[in-house]
C-alpha cells in the first residue's frame, strides 16, 4: 500500500494512502488522528480547516483529489491549519528553491585515492551519484575484520571499548559497546550557528565516505552502504558551521552529520525539504544506520569539513584568479594603457611560474598584432612610457595569487585523499595504531594562505576602480557618468569595493596562529581550520563581488570611448556583460547590476568567453 510522510505541527507520521478512492482531506485527518493520539490530545482541532502542501515544489493539494493520483510512494507532506501560521516541517517557499532539482543518472567512484577537488564541488551540486571500487570495498571488509577479532579476543583498543578524550584509560564492557558509539554521536552534537548550506553538507558526506574508502577506518561495509544510499537519495543531516577547532578532526559537524543517518535530528532532502531525520529516512526506503564498535568514532575523527569548505575554496580561487586578468586588461584598455609591461622578455629573467601565466594571458588578449584594437592604435602616437603600478604590475601581482592557489590546490587535494582519525586500523598487519591524523594543520595553514593570496586580487582591483572613476586619473567623466552632479553614478559602487577590501583584510588575520587547549588539556594543541576554511570562502566572494563592479566599471567606462573598439576577446566580455546590464546613462539602484556581474564572474562566463581567443593566440605564435 502506498504511504506518505505527513508533517503536522512539526511532527511527522507515516500514513497510508487508505482505499484507492481515499481522498486528501482522508489523508489530512488520519495524520491529525495520529497526531493527537501521539500528544494523547482531544480532537480539539477537529473543527480547525486545514490545507495540505506537498513539500516538493510546494504545491497546494486539492481535498477532493484521491491522494494516489497526485502523490508518490514515499512523498512529503505538511498540514497547514488556516488559522495559523505554521512553522513547523518543511518550508514550501525553501523547497521551491530545489524544485528543479534533477536526480543525477551518471557516477563517480570512490576509491580513497583519487578524488579532486573538481569533482568534489560536482558531486556537491548534485550533479552525480558515487559508488566504491570493488578494490576499495575489499579494503574497507579486511579493516573492519581487525576490529571484529580485537572485539572477539577482548583487546583493549582506544575508541573501541575505551573512553574517548580524558577518558582513554576507562575500559567499556562488551555490552555497552554499542552505547559507547551512540553517546559519542550524541554528545559531540554541540555545533551552533547556521547549517551549512545543502552543496556543502553533500560535499561534507561524500568526502567522509571516501576517507573511509580507504580501508584504515575500521568501518563495517554495510554503515558505508547506508551512507552510500544517503548520499545518492541526498539525504543530508542538519549539521551547523560553527564548533570545530580542527583537532582531533571536526568533531562537531561530523556528528551532526552522523547524528542525522542515525535517524536523529534534522535532514533535508529534494523531496521533504527539512524534516525529521527517521521521517526523510524512511521516506526514501532508507533505515538508520545502527553503529557497530569503533564506528561512531570512525565516521567524526577527521578533517572532511575543513577540507571540503576549503576545496570549494581553492576551485573558486581558481576561477576568481584567471578571470581577474580579463578584467584588469580591459581596465587597461578603457585607460588606454601599454602592454609593453608584459613582454615576454621582462617576465624571463623573473621567471615565477604565476607571473609568466599572467603575463601571458594579458598579451593573448591585447596583442593588437593578433586582436586588433582600435582603441591601443589610437593611442599609438602618444607613445606612453609607462603606467601605475595596479596596470603595470599586474602580472606580478596577480602571478604570486595563481602560484598560492597551485600550492594551496595541492594541500587540499591530498587531504580528499588522506586517512585522518584515530586510531587507524592497518590490516595487512592486523593491527591499529594511535596517532594524529586528525589535526588540521595542513589545510588551515594553506587556507589562511590561500585567503592573503586572493586578497590581493580585490585589493589591487579596488585601486583601478579608483583609476577609473576619478576623472583626474582616467580622463573620462567624473565617475563614468553624464551630468554629474545630478547623476552620482559608480561613486557608491566604488565605496562598496573599498568595504569588501577593508572586510577581507580583516578576514585575512590567519585562524592557524591561534590554538586553545580542549578536552582537559589531551587536546592541548589545535588548528582552528574550520574558521581558515569559512574565512577563506568569505575572502574569495568578497573579491569576486570587487571584481564585479571593476567589470562593471571597466564596460562603463569603454561607452566613452565609442565608437573607439577594443580587441576581439574583450569586446566578447563586453558584449556579455551588456547582455544583462545595460550601460548607465542616468542614476539607478546598483545592487542587481553588480549581482548580475557577480553571477558571471562566479559561473565563469567571463573566462568562457575569451578561452577560445587565447588557445587561437597560442596557435598562431607557434605557425
Amino acid at each position: 500500500m502506498r504511504c506518505v510522510s505527513v508533517c503536522v505541527r512539526g511532527e511527522w507520521f507515516r500514513v497510508p494512502c487508505g482505499s484507492p478512492s481515499g481522498s486528501i482531506q482522508l489523508l489530512g485527518s488520519e495524520a491529525l488522528r495520529r497526531y493527537h493520539q501521539a500528544k494523547k490530545l482531544k480532537d480539539a482541532d477537529d473543527k480547525l480547516e486545514f490545507s495540505m502542501l506537498r513539500c516538493k515544489g510546494g504545491e497546494l493539494l486539492h481535498p477532493e483529489d484521491k491522494a494516489e493520483d497526485v502523490l508518490e510512494d514515499n512523498d512529503f507532506v505538511q498540514l497547514v491549519f488556516e488559522a495559523e501560521n505554521d512553522q513547523y516541517g518543511c518550508s514550501p517557499l525553501a523547497s521551491a528553491v530545489h524544485r528543479s532539482y534533477q536526480e543525477p543518472k551518471e557516477y563517480i567512484s570512490l576509491d580513497g585515492n583519487s578524488l579532486t577537488t573538481a569533482d568534489l564541488v560536482s558531486l556537491g551540486q548534485g550533479l552525480f551519484k558515487i559508488k566504491l571500487t570493488p578494490e576499495s570495498e575489499e579494503r574497507v571488509k579486511k579493516g573492519r575484520e581487525v576490529i571484529d577479532a580485537f572485539i572477539r579476543e577482548n583487546k583493549v583498543v582506544y575508541g573501541v571499548n575505551t573512553g574517548f578524550g580524558k577518558f582513554a584509560q576507562t575500559l567499556i564492557p562488551k555490552e555497552q559497546l554499542v552505547q559507547l558509539q551512540e553517546n559519542v554521536i550524541r554528545s559531540h552534537c554541540a555545533g551552533v550557528g547556521a547549517p551549512v548550506s545543502v552543496e556543502r553538507t553533500r560535499m561534507l558526506l561524500v568526502l567522509r565516505i571516501n576517507v573511509l574508502a580507504k580501508g584504515h577506518s575500521g568501518v563495517s561495509m554495510e554503515t558505508l552502504d547506508a551512507m552510500i544510499k544517503a548520499f545518492n537519495a541526498s539525504c543530508l543531516s542538519w549539521v551547523p558551521e560553527k564548533g570545530t577547532v580542527g583537532a582531533s578532526g571536526d568533531l562537531a559537524p561530523l556528528a551532526h552529520l552522523t547524528l542525522g543517518l542515525m535517524g536523529e535530528g534534522k535532514m533535508w532532502s529534494p523531496q521533504s525539504g527539512w524534516a525529521d531525520a527517521k521521517a526523510v529516512l524512511e521516506g526514501h526506503g532508507l533505515k538508520p544506520i545502527v553503529l557497530k564498535p569503533k564506528e561512531g568514532l570512525a565516521l567524526i575523527n577527521g578533517t572532511q569539513l575543513i577540507s571540503s569548505l576549503g576545496a570549494e575554496a581553492v576551485e573558486r580561487a581558481v576561477g576568481v584568479a584567471r578571470q581577474a586578468d580579463v578584467i584588469a586588461a580591459l581596465t587597461l584598455e578603457a585607460l588606454k594603457g601599454t602592454n609593453k609591461a608584459f613582454h615576454s622578455a621582462i617576465h624571463a629573467v623573473r621567471p615565477h611560474p604565476g607571473q609568466i601565466e599572467v603575463a601571458e594571458r594579458l598579451r593573448s588578449l591585447l596583442d593588437s598584432k593578433i586582436f586588433p584594437s582600435q582603441i591601443s592604435e589610437s593611442q599609438r602616437s602618444f607613445n606612453r612610457v609607462q603606467d601605475a603600478y595596479t596596470l603595470r604590475c599586474i602580472p606580478q601581482v596577480h602571478g604570486v595569487v595563481n602560484d598560492t592557489i597551485t600550492f594551496v590546490h595541492r594541500v587540499i587535494s591530498t587531504e580528499l585523499n588522506s586517512a585522518t582519525d584515530n586510531p587507524l586500523v592497518f590490516a595487512e598487519t592486523g593491527e591499529t595504531i594511535s596517532g594524529g591524523n586528525f589535526h588540521g594543520e595542513y589545510p588551515a595553514k594553506a587556507l589562511d594562505y590561500l585567503a592573503i593570496g586572493v586578497h590581493e586580487l580585490g585589493s589591487i582591483s579596488e585601486r583601478r576602480i579608483e583609476r577609473l572613476v576619478n576623472p583626474s586619473l582616467s580622463e573620462l567623466p567624473a565617475f563614468l557618468v553624464k551630468g554629474g552632479g545630478l547623476n552620482s553614478g559608480f561613486m557608491i559602487a566604488h565605496c562598496t569595493a573599498a568595504a569588501l577590501v577593508s572586510e577581507t583584510k580583516a578576514l585575512c588575520h590567519p585562524s592557524s596562529v591561534d590554538s586553545l587547549s580542549t578536552s582537559a588539556a589531551t587536546e592541548d594543541h589545535v588548528s582552528m581550520g574550520g574558521w581558515a576554511a569559512r574565512k577563506a570562502l568569505r575572502v574569495v566572494e568578497h573579491v569576486e563581488q570587487v571584481l564585479a563592479i571593476e567589470l562593471l566599471a571597466a564596460c562603463q567606462a569603454l561607452e566613452f570611448l565609442r565608437p573607439l573598439k577594443s580587441t576581439a576577446p574583450l569586446e566578447k566580455v563586453y558584449e556579455l556583460l551588456r547582455s544583462v546590464v545595460s550601460p548607465w546613462d542616468r542614476d539607478r539602484v546598483m545592487s542587481p547590476d553588480i549581482e548580475a556581474a557577480h553571477t558571471l564572474v562566479r559561473q565563469q562566463k567571463v573566462w568562457g568567453e575569451v578561452q577560445p581567443y587565447m588557445d587561437e593566440y597560442k596557435k598562431k605564435l607557434q605557425a
